[in-house]
């Protein structure tokens, strides 16, 4: 979850700096991947996408078979993603139909996953965790992709220590109480306008599409709406974190809530040609 929200009281100082700690690493071996591209990249989505979709699994109360299936089928959709993008497919296809080709294939083995378990819940936890991994291994491949998926992980980035420092100084009202108690619309604003600084930040220096220079506090609200659901999966499960995977920061589903709207909607406005 980001570092505003969700059921539990604001951080101590001693967990801030756990949490700060874990978040750099992670930015860090998020950015190296970024930079190696090809088989480096492909694989942190995919671990990304198997830890959320095990995550989930948790939050479903799957069975040990389910879960287990529900990793299996996210790796072949992971795998599958790879093989469609690869150069004789993407001679072919890309950069449109492409990303609807590995789409589908998230969506078969979702479907296959709920007709398996007989529990559509499991199968939507694939769509939720492949979607996104697949849409950033899509955005890295397209041309000027270092650029492009930089801009889309620094603006949830930015909209969760935006969010986080403007909710703790000013407060206010709060924004979903029902759903997380420490959210307030001060961080709704104040992540939404660090994103926008830093999406502008991003398109004025990198070789990409000159419309992101706006569209930074809008994918700033999607991010929070996305970080809101994953408060209620939780609410309704009745954790307070996903998982204990990153120190200060819960699991990969509290981590990337945000980012899973966010990548999807990006990678949409690069197939439809509005990026």
């Amino acid at each position: 979850m980001t570092p505003d929200g969700g059921a539990a009281a604001p951080p101590r100082r001693s967990d801030l700096g756990i949490r700060a700690v874990t978040g750099i690493a992670m930015v860090a071996v998020a950015v190296a991947a970024l930079w190696a591209g090809g088989i480096a990249f492909w694989l942190l989505a995919s671990a990304a996408a198997l830890l959320m979709v095990s995550e989930w699994t948790g939050l479903m109360r799957a069975q040990r078979w389910q879960a287990m299936l529900s990793v299996v089928l996210t790796g072949a959709a992971m795998v599958a993603a790879r093989w469609l993008i690869s150069d004789p497919i993407r001679t072919d296809v890309y950069p449109g139909r492409v990303l609807l080709l590995i789409y589908a294939a998230v969506v078969a083995g979702a479907v296959l996953l709920a007709l398996l378990t007989l529990r559509p819940k499991i199968g939507a936890g694939l769509l939720y965790a492949g979607l996104p991994a697949a849409g950033l291994i899509y955005l890295r491949d397209a041309p000027h992709g270092f650029g492009l998926t930089l801009w889309t992980l620094a603006v949830v980035w930015a909209t969760d220590i935006g969010a986080y420092f403007a909710g703790r100084s000013i407060g206010g009202p709060k924004l979903a109480p029902r759903l997380s108690p420490n959210k307030t619309w001060s961080g709704l604003i104040g992540g939404a306008l660090a994103a926008l600084a830093v999406g502008a930040a991003i398109a004025t220096s990198a070789p990409i599409s000159p419309r992101l220079l706006l569209l930074g506090a809008p994918m700033a609200v999607l991010a929070q709406m996305g970080d809101l659901y994953e408060s209620w999966l939780k609410r309704r499960a009745g954790v307070k974190d996903s998982g204990r995977l990153l120190p200060g920061h819960g699991g990969a589903l509290d981590r990337l809530d945000g980012l899973v709207p966010v990548a999807v909607a990006v990678a949409l406005l690069l197939m439809l040609g509005w990026l």
